[in-house]
């Protein structure tokens, strides 16, 4: 069973219908004794670092996602549920993360188009598993102002370019993030979903992606 982390995201609902999807058994929870039994946790995000931060601690979920990490188990974290792994963010005059990867959350350089919004492509840096099967600069759809990098760091699995080149994909053993939204990408998002719930011993259906 896929736990998915429910502190009042918007795009929590997008992802339980992705996961459903490609038929995947799932639960969605702020129950910490459903969190430290799942096979698998979805962490989900949109909107400010802020109102991420404050849905996790006005629900006290930072130490249970912080002990699923370190459990070994398969964790995805889905645009802000990425950015909220790292240290902290430029974004809201600056606002603490969960601080589990070194380094800021940073706004886009000026003279760029603010969010970053649209189809864009992801090129692994290295082999990736929640990316098999999804062919190199493929696009997926990007909806953020911030961003991770550096690109060159050892747990970035895969890298965009807007500007400047980004961490769009994180990967760590058993800890994965999508700066873009597999859930509004059409079939290659829906493979990572499906690729996921796989490294999480779900059998999914092959028809769906």
């Amino acid at each position: 069973m896929l736990a998915i982390i429910d502190y009042g995201s918007g795009n929590m609902r997008s992802i339980e219908r992705a996961v459903r999807h490609v038929g995947a058994d799932y639960q969605i929870t702020i129950d910490p004794a459903v969190i430290a039994t799942a096979d698998g946790i979805v962490l989900p995000g949109v909107g400010a670092a802020r109102d991420t931060m404050t849905g996790l601690l006005s629900r006290d979920l930072t130490g249970p996602v912080r002990e699923a990490i370190a459990s070994g188990r398969p964790f995805l974290g889905v645009c802000m549920g990425l950015q909220a792994l790292f240290t902290d963010s430029e974004e809201d005059g600056g606002t603490d993360c969960l601080d589990l990867y070194p380094g800021t959350i940073r706004r886009f350089p000026d003279g760029l188009h603010i969010p970053h919004m649209g189809w864009n492509q992801v090129t692994p840096r290295r082999d990736v598993p929640i990316l098999e099967g999804i062919a190199p600069g493929t696009n997926f759809y990007f909806v953020h102002s911030y961003c991770a990098g550096p690109a060159d760091a050892d747990f970035c699995g895969a890298s965009t370019e807007y500007g400047v080149e980004f961490l769009s994909v994180l990967h760590d053993g058993n800890i994965f993030g999508t700066q873009f939204h597999p859930e509004k990408s059409g079939r290659p998002g829906l493979r990572i979903y499906a690729n996921f719930a796989r490294l999480c011993g779900e059998s999914v259906d092959p028809d769906a992606v």
